[in-house]
């Protein structure tokens, strides 16, 4: 799938937008604060409903208006003329619409899966330098891009976790004593609900992780001249024994989750916080025979994070889906050799989108497409 049309409303700094694209690669090129980044988290935005660079709404909207609109149409493929026209209407305080074909959608969340992406972008280096919800975030991301659904896992697990929070923090200071018993209840409820659900989540997270970690590791392969070998091992407080021969995956991490809800009982309580569950789980990372997180020199760190994504594009494809593929100031960062093996290694994907301060920095791809981008015009 690719765009072949982008308009925006009072989205970021542009008052009005419309470019038209193509497959192939398009680059766009500016100095920073113009506006080509704007752009490609435009369509970012319209694929997950989320951007790598804000958690909150508000700066996504032109200062002075009190909504952006983003509009694209996404063609299926280069071999498959039919278009969809998707469209998100951003606004404070209050949901966003969505419309699929100008029809309204129900729920904003619907959107997802109509236009896949894969984004790659400075701030991933947050994935091997950062917390471990950086890497939770990146796994989560590439399993909602498998299947969109699970963005409503996501949502419903926070909306769990936020219901038994409250009443863990109720219950806590109360430890010594024994809980009323529509408490005891009302916590056996959640408990249920949160193994239902992170039980699903963490399935989906550990298929992932195998499936994508061979992937990325023929990346990195591709991107780094030494020191190549790389791996990911999830970690998280169950024990993981025993559970991919069981005959019902899901099931087993349920009933395991629950197990280990059973144990933390008395300090999450004193504690007033929920401490079992995929929300606190991780990945390690290594290069080599070290972790990579204080050990990796900052050109293995930004090398491993593009090969995490970039094997994220390819597990995606192999899925039997083309993603757009997004890398946002991603050429300044790598030398001329890297440039040539990166600029390789995607020069047949549908649909790649570039931004570059310097356009130099940017190897040249048959029959590509450049924008100069100033001022929050396009040209």
């Amino acid at each position: 799938m690719f765009v072949t049309e982008l308009q925006l409303t009072d989205f970021r700094n542009y008052a009005t937008a419309s470019l038209e694209l193509s497959s192939g690669v398009t680059v766009f090129v500016g100095s920073n604060g113009q506006g080509k980044t704007n752009l490609v988290e435009a369509v970012e935005y319209l694929s997950t409903m989320s951007s790598h660079r804000v958690a909150a709404t508000v700066p996504l909207i032109r200062s002075g208006a009190e909504s952006a609109i983003v509009r694209a149409k996404v063609q299926a493929g280069r071999d498959d003329d039919r278009v969809v026209t998707l469209e998100l209407e951003i606004t404070t305080g209050r949901s966003n619409v969505a419309r699929l074909n100008r029809a309204p959608l129900s729920r904003p969340r619907d959107l997802i899966g109509a236009l896949r992406t894969v984004v790659f972008s400075p701030m991933d280096l947050g994935i091997v330098r950062g917390d471990p919800s950086d890497r939770r975030g990146w796994l989560d991301s590439l399993v909602v891009t498998r299947w969109p659904r699970m963005a409503g896992v996501r949502q419903d697990l926070d909306r769990v976790l936020k219901q038994r929070n409250a009443l863990l923090k109720s219950m806590s200071g109360r430890s010594l004593r024994p809980a009323a018993g529509d408490e005891e209840l009302t916590l056996g409820v959640w408990n249920e609900q949160l193994a239902a659900i992170g039980a699903e989540l963490l399935h989906a997270r550990l298929d992932t992780l195998a499936d994508v970690l061979p992937h990325a590791q023929r990346a990195y392969e591709t991107i780094a001249p030494i020191n190549n070998r790389i791996d990911a091992v999830y970690k998280t407080v169950l024990d993981l024994g025993g559970v991919s021969e069981t005959s019902d995956v899901r099931a087993e991490l349920e009933r395991r989750l629950l197990e280990a809800m059973e144990r933390a009982r008395a300090e999450e309580i004193r504690r007033g916080v929920t401490l079992v569950g995929p929300q606190r789980d991780d990945v390690e990372l290594s290069i080599g025979d070290l972790p990579a997180k204080g050990y990796a020199s900052h050109g293995e760190s930004w090398s491993l994070a593009l090969a995490l994504r970039l094997g994220g594009f390819t597990l995606v494809r192999d899925d039997g889906v083309e993603p757009v593929l997004v890398l946002d100031d991603v050429f300044a960062e790598l030398d001329a050799s890297r440039r040539e093996r990166l600029a390789h290694a995607i020069e047949d994907a549908e649909q790649v989108l570039i931004t570059a301060a310097v356009g130099a920095d940017v190897p040249e791809f048959p029959a590509e497409h450049r924008f100069i981008v100033s001022a929050g015009t396009v040209a």
